[in-house]
């Protein structure tokens, strides 16, 4: 037993990683998952897309990359279907040089791969990157041309596509998504986008990122999805509202909400082993 209790006290750190290691992969691989219970919040978002009349239009930026792209990308999947399911016109657009590459990679793996009828151009567009920030925002408060003389598909003018026919500037949205990592995002969206076009606006944020955006709602954000505890609860109210939808493979937030509640848990037991080894070690120097 003295043994035993040696080697659990003095386990060699690579051990540990190891676990970590495994608590981590072998849930991704095998698809673990657990019961989501969707917070009020979380319905506040799904229904502010669910309720909006078909055919409406949405805005959605994608303001991350690759470094958030983990946490952010199961929020911009699940909002790219739902849309496409409620038929909306999409609107594509990106505050980060790389979020024009984040939009390209959630269309190819929900528009064309699950909604082949839907038409570029006709059904949805993607205007792609604009530097500028808040600058880019208050630009297409008034016009969008003057801020996208063309999209980046086909780099043709965007009167000449369909979807913009009777859409001159932001207030010509019914919603707007932000998916955001940082600075400019959700809180600019907010103050220099929503606010003065009034349009409602929901957002998804990292979860660290989370917090500082709470104030604004219930009154300025009908909803916020903070982290992706927040995607998976979403994935769950669209799965339950579109059963083609319930299958795990294509709920990427509550893949891999399994993977980190696993992990946790791993690092929780260490941290009581830990705990447990140090507080017997100092029992014994006392007595001895």
């Amino acid at each position: 037993m003295a043994k035993l209790y040696e080697k659990i006290r003095d386990i060699d750190r690579r051990v540990v990683f190891l676990f970590i290691a495994l608590s981590v992969i072998i849930p991704l691989l095998y698809a673990v998952r657990f019961p989501e219970f969707p917070t009020p919040m979380v319905k506040s978002v799904f229904d502010a897309v669910e309720n909006l009349p078909e055919g409406s239009r949405v805005l959605i930026s994608f303001d991350y990359d690759p470094a958030s792209e983990p946490e952010l990308e199961p929020m911009a999947l699940a909002w790219m279907r739902h849309c496409a399911l409620k038929k909306h016109k999409i609107f594509i657009m990106a505050l980060w040089p790389l979020g024009q590459n984040m939009a390209e990679g959630v269309i190819n793996r929900t528009i064309k791969k699950d909604f082949p009828d839907y038409e570029y151009g006709v059904d949805y567009i993607n205007l792609g990157y604009k530097s500028g920030g808040p600058g880019v925002i208050n630009v297409i408060l008034t016009d969008f041309e003057n801020m996208y003389p063309v999209e980046v598909v086909q780099s043709r003018p965007l009167h000449e596509f369909p979807i913009f026919k009777d859409v001159k500037n932001l207030k010509s949205m019914d919603l707007i998504i932000n998916v955001s990592a940082g600075t400019p995002g959700l809180k600019e969206w907010i103050q220099f986008g929503s606010d003065p076009a009034k349009v409602p606006i929901i957002g998804g944020a990292t979860a660290v990122q989370a917090p500082l955006l709470y104030p604004y709602y219930p009154k300025q954000l009908i909803g916020l999805l903070g982290g992706l505890k927040a995607a998976a609860e979403y994935e769950k109210l669209l799965g339950d509202k579109y059963p083609q939808y319930s299958d795990i493979r294509k709920n990427k937030g509550r893949i891999r909400m399994g993977a980190q509640a696993i992990a946790h848990m791993v690092i929780m037991a260490f941290i009581i082993i830990g705990n447990i080894t140090f507080f017997i070690d100092r029992m014994r120097e006392r007595k001895g």
